[in-house]
């Protein structure tokens, strides 16, 4: 992912607000850390921080139109460029970049041309003629994206809240699926797919189209002139991208480039549920594995880093994010540029196990429209911010727009969990790619049990995270916190010490109320908490607070796999259980 930085109409083209941009924009390096770009037209800046995927020896940015009348700052990857181009016959293209084709379609098409990019996006496009410009962010807001407004008239745009926080008077999160416009003054939604208005669908369910639908998702994310690889925890999600990738690779220029042999990346505490899983699928699949290790230590050492990437206070987020963001760094020591993930499958396909308690197929749809609706404030921001900050790339099959469609257009009767007829959460999904004659995985994979990332990795890395905040959280701290945090006033005291951090980095009151909140049980939406009476005491983001549907739920006693993992002396004081245990030290197999 690249870094993209503009500042619109801010009345002074001086040196020294030159100087103020590119000192903004160095914050976002990161993002991008192959090449630099400014361009200024009068008081219009445009800046970039780049990460080469496509065309890497001449892509950098911003990218023109032929007379340079037109520029544009873009982050992203659009996988339809090519037959893009084709329709633009009459135009000239400076580079091989995929993101080229944006600006001779605005030139074509005017603002309209948006919703015609196959792909994940964010862009500043500025037509000099009459200095307007256009903003937009992709369908689901896979890429981050902030917009902020200065008391001089300006607008600024940038990938993340760091680039201009300093310099707004106010700021917000870019709505995914819209465009700003400065001639209309505001946004507009560009996206407007069937299933955004929750009408309850009614298209029977037809396996092998949603297997194909999400062959091709896959397939079309093979583009790039960089190494890449997946993610590969050993869920059914992770397993799929990874077994398709490595069904269809050979024969792509990717192959050609880098050989055909697929590279997976893992990551886990000693022990935990998914490195296990996920050694077995490679196995089974051939690919070339890395499997990371971490500590609980190692994971808490890193939390401040995490949250001033991040961006976040969100709990189950910082709590996903820690060891993704350890694994990325990894990975890009191995060179690779780019991996392949699998989020939006639990959103799409009601995959969390508090599904197990949707009172009816009407519910279950309107509570996975809600979730995909909001990934740009979870799962998309954790994915995005934890790769990009070591500059690397992660791209989602299960969140292309075609797929989409096709998903949540099946009547979600198909959808439901019905243990008495064994489906289990993402039936529908399993069964798809559930082939006697070409397995695309072992079935006890194919049929795991969901579990969420941060479960996943090993479940002491939930319970020492908690067990540290209650080390550096007073209860007389708890019992002030809505005079201190009026605004999503944190519940525990896990949730006070990540505010705690957030805070000393974001401290202006937009950086807070770009914070979702609200109740939630195992990822549920507020909404879905009135599912179960029983959840309104058992509030917790882990999967393993879905009581009675978890095979290894909370109970008196927390689970201890894995527990060898906490820090050396900490007092695991959760739910009345004292506990020393001993870390490990950090060991990488690759």
């Amino acid at each position: 992912m690249c870094g993209i930085l503009a500042l619109l109409g801010c009345s002074d083209d001086s040196q020294a607000k030159r100087v103020r941009v590119l000192e903004l924009s160095r914050r976002l390096k990161h993002r991008g850390p192959d090449w630099s770009g400014l361009y200024q037209h009068g008081d219009c800046y445009l800046a970039h921080q780049r990460l080469a995927i496509i065309d890497p020896a001449s892509g950098d940015q911003p990218l023109f139109n032929e007379d340079k009348t037109i520029a544009v700052t873009v982050n992203g990857e659009i996988y339809n460029h090519e037959e893009l181009r084709q329709r633009l016959t009459n135009h000239k293209f400076r580079t091989g970049s995929d993101c080229d084709v944006i600006a001779h379609l605005y030139e074509e098409y005017g603002e309209n041309f948006v919703d015609m990019l196959d792909g994940i996006f964010s862009f500043v496009l500025l037509d000099t003629h009459d200095n307007s410009f256009i903003a937009a962010r992709d369908a689901i807001g896979v890429t981050s994206l902030y917009i902020g407004w200065g008391l001089d008239g300006s607008v600024w745009i940038s990938s993340e809240l760091k680039g201009l926080n300093d310099d707004c008077e106010h700021f917000e999160t870019f709505p995914p699926g819209h465009l700003y416009s400065s001639k209309l003054g505001g946004f507009r939604r560009w996206y407007n797919p069937p299933w955004f208005s929750e009408d309850i669908p009614s298209t029977p369910y037809d396996p092998l189209a949603l297997r194909h639908a999400f062959e091709n998702a896959v397939i079309k994310r093979l583009m790039t002139d960089v190494p890449f690889g997946v993610l590969l925890s050993g869920g059914l999600d992770s397993s799929l991208v990874a077994s398709i990738t490595a069904r269809y690779l050979a024969g792509t220029k990717a192959a050609r480039q880098w050989g055909a042999q697929l590279h997976s990346f893992c990551v886990g505490l000693e022990g935990s549920p998914d490195l296990k899983a996920a050694k077995e699928v490679a196995d089974y699949l051939g690919t070339v594995h890395h499997e990371f290790h971490f500590t609980v230590q190692d994971g808490i050492d890193a939390i401040e880093d995490v949250i001033y990437h991040i961006e976040t206070y969100d709990v189950t987020t910082i709590r996903a994010s820690t060891p993704m963001f350890l694994m990325s760094r990894k990975i890009k020591s191995l060179g690779v540029k780019t991996v392949i993930s699998g989020e939006g499958s639990d959103e799409i396909f009601g995959g969390y196990l508090y599904f197990h308690k949707a009172p009816n197929k009407e519910e279950f749809h309107q509570e996975t429209c809600r979730k995909i609706k909001a990934l740009h404030q979870y799962d998309c921001l954790r994915a995005n911010k934890a790769t990009s900050a070591w500059g690397l790339e992660a791209r989602v099959p299960f969140l292309d727009k075609e797929f989409i469609n096709v998903a949540m257009a099946i009547d979600p009767e198909w959808k439901l969990i019905k243990p008495d007829q064994g489906h289990i959460e993402k039936w529908v999904l399993r069964r798809a790619f559930d082939d006697e004659e070409r397995p695309y995985l072992p079935k006890h994979i194919l049929y795991r049990q969901k579990e969420q990332f941060s479960d996943g990795v090993g479940y002491s890395w939930i319970d020492g995270l908690k067990a540290h905040a209650a080390e550096h959280v007073t209860n007389k701290m708890m019992q002030n916190a809505a005079h201190i945090f009026p605004h999503n006033t944190p519940t525990t005291k896990e949730a006070y010490y990540y505010r705690m951090i957030f805070e000393r980095f974001f401290p202006q009151n937009s950086a807070r109320l770009s914070v979702p909140g609200g109740a939630s049980v195992a990822c549920s939406t507020a909404k879905a908490v009135e599912w179960d009476a029983a959840w309104s005491n058992n509030l917790d983001p882990s999967g393993r607070a879905a009581l009675g549907v978890h095979l290894s739920a909370y109970d008196a006693k927390p689970p201890t796999t894995g527990a060898a993992n906490i820090p050396s002396k900490v007092i695991h004081t959760l739910q009345g259980i004292n506990e020393v245990i001993t870390a490990q030290e950090l060991s990488i197999r690759s």
